[in-house]
């Protein structure tokens, strides 16, 4: 399938970020219902976490073991039979089984969510260049908006017919969705020819030989953990006074967060525009000001304008997180076309890593000193993010496929 106009690649694209959107949210199904699911797995305390732990590590390793398989497999088959598996495990996890069985299904979801990953590489090689940017930021506004309405869904339709309900209907979902999906991707054979292992090995290959997607992941890695230092804590500084919000007054907060994610399609604008650095470092602009006013925001005696202040910070870290993850996933996907399986896994992998460490680092600050010691990790993130956009280097451009050491192009 050839993507010569707009026109061409406007209704894929559009089912892709609908399905990225949707699966994701496999990854924070659990989150809002962990208590729930708990209590009636009659998990101790020391192994609630794992409810929606397990998930996002089973994606992690995902990142790493089944989207390089882009490469080396049939595009379309693979992206098929890795939603079929997440569709059958969301449904085992809806089962009344055994704790670890459950545990089992959560990490096999989270695995088989990078079907995710898959599909943006599958978008840039059905897209001319020109229009790049434009498809992938689309596919992430779609993937950005999963995750920030996950967690409501998740919770409203856990309120009203109990947690495994919300498996079941997005199992429902991600199936109608990989059978519209199996009617509008093309069949693209991959590029390359090598075993598995060989496979594996040449991601550390790639790390070194690119420098350009070193430097954009480490950048969208350092965002996404000012990203997560925020939206992990935020919602404890406003269940606390002055605020008192309850889990509705929090819900609204992140649904009006979620306005931050027109910024993916303008940032792919931007880049295909030829503006990319300056795209970029805007985005990692906002994301240091928006860290700034999140410790105003918080520490104001005034509810009304604390919560106003809270919310521009809100906006301005989704549209600077999001705007950057859009300029760098659209760059790498320009310099190696017979590695986009493993560049977008290896890009998507370092990303994840810099949430990670982000949640976690602003979890000790906050045991330390509270939303003022969690808004300080927030902004090392975003400064090491800006000193990374202040680097001058080349603007990614697209290169004809080369083998790896080894292999055969197709």
């Amino acid at each position: 399938m050839k993507a010569t106009d707009a026109q061409a690649t406007r209704a894929p694209v559009l089912l892709f970020a609908l399905a990225t959107g949707v699966i994701v949210q496999g990854l924070y199904v659990a989150q809002p219902l962990v208590g729930a699911i708990a209590a009636t797995l009659g998990l101790p305390a020391a192994a609630i976490s794992l409810v929606s732990t397990l998930a996002l590590l089973g994606y992690a390793l995902g990142l790493f073991l089944l989207v390089p398989l882009c490469d080396l497999v049939e595009s379309r088959r693979l992206v098929l039979f890795t939603l079929a598996a997440n569709v059958l495990a969301l449904l085992a996890a809806a089962l009344p089984i055994p704790a670890p069985m459950f545990l089992a299904a959560s990490l096999l979801a989270g695995l088989t969510a990078t079907a995710i990953q898959m599909l943006i590489p599958l978008a840039a090689a059905m897209t001319t260049e020109s229009q790049r940017g434009r498809v992938i930021g689309n596919i992430t506004s779609g993937m950005m908006l999963g995750i920030m309405l996950s967690r409501p869904l998740a919770s409203m339709i856990g309120g009203h017919w109990g947690w495994r309900a919300s498996y079941v209907v997005l199992a429902l979902a991600v199936a109608t969705l990989a059978a519209l999906l199996g009617r509008s991707m093309p069949r693209l054979p991959p590029l390359q020819r090598m075993s598995y292992p060989a496979l594996l090995s040449s991601l550390a290959r790639l790390w070194r030989e690119e420098p350009m997607l070193r430097r954009r992941a480490l950048s969208v890695a350092f965002c996404f953990g000012a990203f997560s230092a925020f939206w992990s804590l935020v919602a404890l500084r406003l269940a606390s006074a002055p605020f008192d919000l309850g889990a509705d007054g929090i819900a609204l907060f992140a649904l009006a967060g979620v306005s931050g994610a027109v910024s993916a399609p303008l940032a792919g604008r931007l880049g295909d525009a030829g503006k990319a650095r300056v795209a970029m470092r805007a985005s990692q602009a906002c994301i240091v000001l928006a860290a700034a006013l999140a410790w105003l925001g918080g520490t104001m005696a005034a509810p009304s304008r604390g919560l106003a202040t809270l919310l521009a910070a809100a906006v301005l870290l989704d549209a600077g997180t999001i705007g950057d993850l859009t300029l760098g996933r659209r760059e790498v996907n320009l310099i190696r076309p017979e590695a986009r399986g493993r560049i977008n896994g290896l890009y998507t992998g370092v990303f994840f890593i810099g949430g990670a460490a982000g949640s976690a680092l602003a979890g000790l600050a906050w045991a330390r000193a509270g939303w003022s010691g969690a808004c300080l990790v927030a902004l090392g993130f975003a400064v090491a993010a800006l000193a990374c956009g202040l680097r001058r280097d080349e603007v990614a451009t697209i290169r004809p496929p080369r083998p790896c050491p080894g292999t055969a192009l197709r």
